[in-house]
């Protein structure tokens, strides 16, 4: 059943699960959005316990990956197939893709949308490279999925157990050496977007960076997700900017 209003819950059912890693499922909901683009976000919600946005890793079905850190994400991850949630969405701007060749940098649960975005660049038989970090071997997800779209995969690790040892830049440092002219997108923490942004300046590469906030109310009403002066001022974004509406997919430009 399509949602037709992007505003307002609409209910479905989970139709199956698949676990990623040991905090890590992904729901496959019997809905689809099928206007969604890469990197926009549904707020999902569970009567009594509270509502969460989560990035959209598949559109049809919907398809929600969600790692049990919280209340909300943890009851998400008990779900069990037949039982109902409530979603809203697709909200937010996601990526675009640009061109025909893409590298997709990726910090832990930043794979999530990253795949949805491959999944449509090769689709389009554009060539995708992943670079994709996490703390542990353990910690890395979708990996036998990107592998089945034929993505080449390149990780780091910080224990070195899959991978460089060390973070994701290392990984992004190879696959810009090898092509200047690629499209990069990336999602994770700030920190990591913030080094993935000033390396594409460095070689005058643009890139789409997707930020994770604190979202509450999704439509930019609350001012919850407001991203940082300092990091605005960074980015070259105006003051005030807002994950959930203005984001939370950011262009950076290039220098020239």
């Amino acid at each position: 059943m399509p949602h037709k209003v992007n505003g307002l819950f609409q209910a479905s059912r989970i139709d199956r699960v698949r676990k990623e890693n040991a905090d890590t499922l992904t729901l496959f909901l019997d809905a689809s959005l099928p206007d969604a683009a890469p990197g926009q976000f549904v707020m999902a919600w569970l009567p009594g316990v509270g509502e969460k946005p989560f990035s959209i890793s598949g559109n049809d079905p919907l398809t929600l990956t969600v790692c049990a850190v919280g209340p909300v994400s943890r009851a998400l991850c008990e779900l069990k197939p037949a039982d109902q949630l409530w979603v809203r969405g697709p909200l937010g701007k996601g990526f675009v893709l640009s061109g025909e060749t893409h590298i997709l940098v990726g910090g832990g649960y930043g794979a999530a949308p990253l795949y949805f975005l491959a999944k449509k660049a090769r689709a389009l038989n554009h060539e995708v490279t992943l670079c994709l970090g996490a703390k542990t071997r353990a910690d890395l997800i979708l990996l036998d999925q990107f592998e089945a779209l034929r993505c080449r995969v390149l990780l780091a690790t910080e224990d070195g157990s899959a991978g460089a040892q060390g973070l994701v830049s290392l990984p992004l440092l190879q696959a810009l050496e090898q092509n200047l002219r690629a499209e990069v997108y990336a999602c994770g923490p700030t920190g990591m977007l913030l080094a993935v942004h000033t390396l594409c300046r460095r070689v005058n590469l643009s890139a789409q960076l997707s930020f994770e906030a604190l979202i509450r109310c999704g439509i930019g009403l609350c001012g919850s997700c407001e991203l940082s002066e300092e990091t605005c001022q960074q980015l070259g974004v105006p003051s005030g900017f807002l994950i959930c509406s203005d984001g939370p997919v950011i262009k950076s430009a290039r220098l020239h």
